[in-house]
């Protein structure tokens, strides 16, 4: 082989020595069509504003001033402004020694369940629910537990406490609002939960409120108060229009904070992630009003779906679930015919559609009508 060939191989994944449960396996994504409109990955669609731009440059341009050194190992000034952010927004206060980040949500949970997950330790999740929770316990090598749902994907209490009871996991996943569904959890649920799992090990129990911006109800930060086993995972991707900085945290008893630090990689947020995420936070009231915007674009998508026929999941998020469809795959197709991604998420009859721009969402809901027309013609 010359220098600049392609090393030639006959090899399937499945025929490298790679773990079993690993094998058959298929790498989690969506999707990514040039399409006029992506409403299939549930991004904020405001992109930054100049100020936030002009800010990131100038914290990046500081930053890289000392790229030759290692960044803050404990991102201490980061945590303090999540902290911050936290304690004005979702109701209950908190400091840095309570706050973690990493890169992503996806990370933060991924440490988590490095931490208290692992071989020969179980995580239970409610399904359907955000598919990552299983695919990064199986990476961790943590057995994973499905959970039951109601006909409406609320979770099933007395169901869950059972299985918890029975099953006794060391880590239990509660997501609110859900992905796929949008749906809520209360808080008396969850302190149901929190209750049946601590009795059961004592286990810990992760509320993944990725899309809590989004929600008509008050964040769950609250009861973490007093309860050293429960831990807040949040991220910037969504309400902060950052999915491309790729920065979660989460909020807990400051000896969680403690535990993660022993499976975290040195050094793992870099000095070019805390300045942008450092900015991004100097503009959260900017922020937060494309936030105002979505939460309305999504509720006038609901009432429009359902004033067509259409069954709609209630929704606390930036994205709606709709059906039900007899081969929800197809009418995925159809609707991507007209110019429009949405996401076929793989629960049974439904599908699932992002709240974009006014006129992303025109152009969806005309898609779905032109369907409807054509199956009631």
């Amino acid at each position: 082989m010359t220098n600049g060939d392609t090393p030639r191989t006959t090899k399937r994944i499945d025929d490298l020595p790679i773990r079993d449960e690993l094998r058959g396996k298929s790498p989690y994504g969506a999707p990514q069509l040039d399409v006029p409109v992506r409403l299939n990955t549930n991004e904020n669609p405001y992109p930054p504003p100049e100020a936030l731009v002009d800010r990131i440059a100038e914290r990046v341009r500081e930053a890289a001033r000392d790229l030759n050194r290692y960044p803050d190992r404990d991102a201490v000034e980061l945590r303090t402004e999540l902290a911050r952010y936290l304690t004005r927004t979702a109701g209950h206060a908190v400091t840095a020694a309570h706050v973690w980040a990493a890169n992503g949500s996806n990370e933060v949970l991924q440490q988590l369940l490095q931490t208290f997950g692992g071989p020969g330790r179980t995580a239970i999740g409610f399904e359907p629910s955000y598919s990552m929770h299983a695919l990064i316990a199986r990476g961790t090598g943590t057995g994973w537990i499905s959970g039951p749902r109601n006909e409406d994907f609320t979770i099933d209490v007395e169901a869950a406490r059972a299985v918890i009871a029975e099953l006794r996991p060391d880590v239990v996943f509660i997501t609110s609002p859900n992905n796929p569904t949008g749906t809520a959890v209360d808080a008396e649920t969850v302190l149901a939960l929190y209750d049946a799992a601590q009795a059961a090990k004592p286990s810990m129990v992760v509320v993944d409120e990725a899309y809590g911006e989004f929600s008509h109800h008050a964040s769950l930060l609250p009861l973490i108060e007093g309860r050293p086993n429960m831990v807040l995972s949040r991220t910037m991707s969504k309400a902060f229009g950052a999915a491309g900085l790729r920065l979660g945290y989460l909020a807990a008893d400051p000896a969680v904070v403690d535990a993660v630090q022993l499976v975290r990689l040195p050094y793992h947020l870099s000095s070019i992630t805390q300045a942008t995420a450092l900015a991004a936070l100097e503009h959260t009231d900017t922020l937060l009003g494309y936030v105002g915007r979505l939460k309305s674009e999504r509720d006038r998508i609901v009432t429009e779906l359902r004033a067509l026929g259409y069954d709609v999941t209630d929704s606390d998020a930036n994205f709606v679930q709709f059906g039900r469809f007899a081969d929800s795959h197809t009418v995925w197709q159809r609707i991507l015919d007209r110019g429009v991604l949405v996401r076929d998420n793989g629960v049974p009859g439904w599908l699932r559609v992002s709240a974009g721009t006014p006129a992303e969402n025109d152009a969806f809901l005309d898609a779905v009508r032109e369907l409807k027309k054509e199956h009631d013609a």
